[in-house]
């Protein structure tokens, strides 16, 4: 028996691992049922003095993730694809408000890396009284299909890389379930321009306002990738149904490499992925990685993570 046969018998063997694909070495395994793992708000960059107030505007309340078990009005707990407990991002109600968890890492190596997770996406149910409409957006109450399939916006896998001397740049996968006007897309999207720096505002060259999308604030900077790709909503907003993810990026290359949703696998390596113009200190051998949720309605959105595996090549 090879030791390849032997890491196959033990992932096979690990019901835990066996629902993922792991490249050669796994980084990190973060099953939720046992706490957050280092998954947490991001906050925007402050002065010496810790003052808060000098976050930006936009990032000043993310909204940090919690542990949940998928609690609903009206079937009581659901739990998680496996266990109990999913990490669970939720905006406000606010249209264009996001709730992001990252995760900071730093690189061992170049080459292949690959984050794996399966996750859910919902509206927030409401029980009488509340912004939830018989129609909305493109969806009509037939029996079958619920208005609050249009009432949620996006959701965004992206990482935060830099290493050779400082270039620092992102790799961005963003489902757009709906546009501002709550039209229906399904598009996978990527955006063309660099996310905004906290020192870019310092200095006055950009101006966010408050629920300004932080990783590229023009929608006309988002261009899709891949076919439109329907994902399972199953016509209410407390029917949970779990979807895998697979996302490769190569950190040699700068580039992405391909994306897996289900039964989908989407080639991204004409996608591009634009780096700053100035280098950076401080940031060397940066892995970060990030989830987030935005809602282009006045709805709660929200998204649920089962786990989430990373893996490498080095």
């Amino acid at each position: 028996m090879t030791t390849s046969d032997v890491r196959a018998a033990l992932l096979s063997a690990d019901p835990r691992l066996s629902k993922f694909s792991p490249l050669k070495r796994i980084l990190a395994f973060d099953d939720f049922d046992s706490g957050t793992h280092g998954w947490c708000e991001l906050l925007g960059n402050y002065n010496g003095r810790g003052d808060l107030s000098t976050v930006d505007a936009h990032m000043r309340d993310f909204r940090p993730p919690q542990l949940s078990a998928c609690n609903f009005f009206d079937i009581g707990t659901h739990g998680a694809l496996s266990g109990t407990y999913a990490l669970k991002l939720a905006t406000r109600p606010y249209k264009g408000h996001t709730a992001v968890a990252i995760r900071r890492l730093t690189m061992s190596g170049r080459g292949l890396v690959q984050l794996e997770t399966y996750f859910a996406f919902k509206s927030e149910a409401t029980l009488g009284g509340g912004p939830e409409l018989d129609t909305f957006g493109d969806v009509q109450w037939d029996g079958n299909t619920h208005p609050s399939e249009a009432q949620f916006g996006a959701f965004t896998v992206a990482t935060d890389l830099c290493g050779d001397g400082g270039l620092r740049y992102h790799t961005v996968a963003r489902y757009q379930n709906t546009d501002l006007d709550n039209r229906f897309t399904r598009q996978w999207v990527a955006p063309t321009v660099p996310e905004p720096t906290p020192r870019e505002h310092f200095e006055g060259k950009v101006k966010l306002e408050y629920a300004a999308d932080f990783t590229a604030p023009n929608p006309e900077d988002w261009k899709p990738f891949g076919e439109p790709q329907e994902l399972c909503y199953n016509e209410v907003p407390t029917k949970v149904n779990w979807h895998y993810l697979r996302w490769l990026v190569d950190t040699d290359a700068r580039r992405n490499v391909e994306l897996q949703v289900n039964d989908r696998v989407m080639d991204m390596r004409d996608v591009p992925v634009p780096p700053y113009e100035e280098r950076y200190e401080t940031l060397e051998n940066l892995l970060n990685f990030y989830f987030s949720v935005r809602t282009h309605s006045a709805v709660r959105n929200f998204l649920f993570l089962d786990s989430v595996l990373i893996s490498v090549d080095w």
